[in-house]
């Protein structure tokens, strides 16, 4: 998700066009064969002497000069057109095959998604009070008033939810951070505690990263991550309980994120706070982060090694499982339940892991709103726990974003994976 303006849904999603409905099968009618009546022959007449050949050319057997000489040519025209027709057909044929080489598998890897979202939950596959909030700027920027807080205090009372990671940023592309973009913070942080003993607040810090274009922040400078550690030390002075990064698109494999992410561990350890993140899905295939950046410039997803290489460096780790490309709330379903299965098996026991549920709507390249629905999400995630870690205790799902939820998607949280494990 990039988050540069925290009030808008985020749009840097792409993927494929939904694929096309299977053609109907064709039916099979009878053939009739017609049976010309022979004609009779016309009387035969002896054939004309043919006339000289003109000086130089061979006469050609049983055709006069002129006829012979037109009949060459159409039969060079006529080799020229079935020439024509022949290439026709190869890539015809050639077309045909890299349409089958692209849609087979991908019609294979959406049967299987629907697959996978079947059967049942295992029991207990609820919430575990470990769930997080993504909320917007307004609330530390002076939008928000006492009236907004306490709302939202009745809101979150009773739901699993125990951290709110608020947009206090963004940071700048040279990683530093101006006070003066969180200047309500400790009023949020003081009314939160307050109100809703126990959750935490926490610094949402992000930007857009220069890896696609020329513009961003660059973490292949030292003085750049410097910047930031520099950034997340002001904002737990500020009084956060944490803070939460969210740098993209960042490329799976990036050492230098890697780097930061220990340097900022130092840091929050020393102010006994939390360090979470925002990550990238995970290849739903190996490799696929590769080709998908070869084609597209955007690899997208981050290996499942190195998933896990960020989770080990992190408190909380949380997976942005919503803008999929899925066309459909099965195939979405189904691909959450993957993800989640995927991120458990890269995710040690002592990190804590959450899943993002979409609350938010907007059709677009990468998202349909019809596909990708809140109790879709959360029927996935309890699959993908059911199958892998029924018992992980330090699991949870993020709701993203709390200026876009309907009381829809509030709805199908508490009913889905809320009540029924009070």
């Amino acid at each position: 998700m990039s988050r540069t303006d925290p009030e808008e849904i985020p749009t840097d999603r792409d993927g494929p066009d939904l694929p096309p409905a299977p053609a109907a099968e064709p039916t099979t009618g009878s053939r009739t064969t017609a049976t010309a009546e022979p004609t009779v022959p016309a009387e035969q007449t002896a054939p004309a002497e043919p006339a000289a050949p003109p000086e130089g050319r061979a006469p050609v057997e049983g055709r006069a000069p002129a006829e012979a000489e037109a009949g060459g040519d159409a039969s060079a025209g006529g080799r020229g057109a079935e020439g024509g027709r022949r290439a026709l057909r190869w890539v015809r044929r050639g077309v045909l095959g890299l349409v089958l080489a692209v849609l087979v598998p991908l019609l294979a890897a959406e049967a299987a998604l629907r697959v996978n979202y079947t059967g049942d939950p295992a029991d207990g596959t609820y919430t575990r009070d470990r769930d997080a909030l993504w909320l917007g700027h307004a609330w530390v920027d002076g939008r928000k008033d006492d009236a907004d807080l306490a709302a939202l205090a009745r809101r979150l009372r009773g739901t699993g939810i125990r951290d709110l990671y608020v947009h206090s940023g963004p940071m700048e592309h040279d990683g530093t951070l101006p006070e003066a973009k969180y200047p309500r913070a400790r009023w949020l942080i003081e009314g939160v505690h307050r109100e809703l003993p126990g959750v935490r607040v926490q610094a949402f810090l992000g930007d857009v990263l220069a890896t696609e274009s020329p513009d961003g922040m660059r973490l292949e400078r030292a003085a750049t991550r410097a910047a930031v550690t520099g950034s997340a030390r002001q904002v737990l002075d500020a009084g956060y309980d944490g803070v939460h990064l969210d740098l993209e698109p960042l490329h799976s494999g990036d050492r230098d994120y890697l780097a930061l992410l220990d340097d900022l561990r130092e840091v929050t350890r020393a102010h006994d706070a939390r360090l979470s993140v925002a990550a990238h899905q995970i290849d739903p295939l190996p490799g696929l982060h590769s080709v998908w950046g070869a084609v597209t410039g955007h690899p997208k997803w981050w290996s499942q090694e190195f998933f896990g290489q960020v989770a080990r460096r992190v408190d909380q780790i949380a997976v942005m499982s919503y803008d999929t490309m899925q066309p459909l709330e099965s195939t979405y379903g189904g691909y959450v339940a993957q993800q989640t299965a995927l991120a458990l098996e890269a995710t040690p026991p002592g990190t804590h892991l959450l899943m993002g549920l979409p609350f938010f709507h907007e059709n677009r390249f990468g998202h349909w709103n019809h596909a990708e629905t809140v109790p879709a999400a959360v029927r996935g995630v309890r699959l993908g726990l059911s199958r892998t870690d029924a018992d992980r205790a330090r699991f949870g799902v993020a709701l993203y974003i709390d200026f876009a939820a309907t009381e829809a998607d509030w709805a199908a949280y508490t009913e889905d994976w809320v009540r029924p494990a009070r």
